[in-house]
């Protein structure tokens, strides 16, 4: 009776992977056209929006190198949105040669360019993307999303309270020093404008997460900025 059970779910897992690797995919795909600034996304039309505003997804070397260029009609089949990011920040974190993806997309005539994060939080991974425009330097949107922070807390980086303080920040300063954006514990409002761009405040009582979201964002960010330099 034990080897027929496990032989039932073993084949059950096997027969929903597919879907589950869809959904993940569907998943995927609207996070990042939300972060680039498209509305109206939703699960069934994330796909045929995806493959008809995201232009190109290219995958970069640790030194920024262009390393492959996908444009076809199935983005999903593209190494770059294959790639494992957590597999590949964990390379850069041994110092192993490391890679990463990077999806442009085309909206209003203005090229946005779509990076990937990952990171951890106070339980859990924390993921997400941010998007920016073509000068490299300014925050279009973020979506972010985790594993299992608290209700309440740590768990409020998904929401709009959080994350609509992104768009129009800055990750460079005026001298092009790369800045990334700062999560800080409150105040941000009350700070010099020049400051203010660099930063948003920190979810009340999710200190660690904030932390996680701050740490995620100076990782990978700074892992794009040789790229960014060379496109200027």
């Amino acid at each position: 009776m034990v080897i027929l059970v496990a032989a039932i779910l073993s084949s059950a897992a096997m027969l929903l992977k597919p879907l589950q690797d869809r959904n993940e995919a569907v998943d995927k795909m609207q996070s990042i056209l939300i972060a680039a600034g498209f509305e109206n996304v939703n699960s069934s039309n994330a796909i045929e929006m995806f493959n008809d505003n995201v232009t190109q997804m290219i995958v970069i070397d640790q030194d920024g190198n262009l390393i492959d260029e996908y444009t076809d009609d199935a983005k999903e089949n593209s190494m770059a949105f294959k790639l494992n990011l957590k597999e590949e920040l964990y390379n850069k974190s041994l110092n192993k040669p490391y890679k990463l993806p990077l999806y442009i997309a085309e909206r209003n005539d203005k090229h946005i360019y779509i990076i990937p994060l990952h990171g951890v939080g106070l339980w859990g991974a924390l993921w997400g993307n941010i998007a920016l425009k073509d000068d490299f330097i300014t925050v279009v949107g973020v979506t972010f999303g985790h594993k299992s922070e608290t209700p309440g807390l740590g768990a409020e980086i998904e929401t709009p309270i959080f994350e609509d303080q992104f768009p129009g920040k800055v990750i460079f300063d005026e001298t092009g020093k790369f800045t990334s954006i700062q999560v800080v514990k409150g105040g941000v409002a009350s700070l010099p404008a020049d400051l203010q761009k660099h930063k948003v405040d920190a979810i009340s009582g999710g200190t660690i997460t904030s932390n996680g979201v701050n740490d995620m964002l100076q990782n990978v960010l700074e892992s794009y900025v040789t790229y960014f330099k060379s496109q200027e």
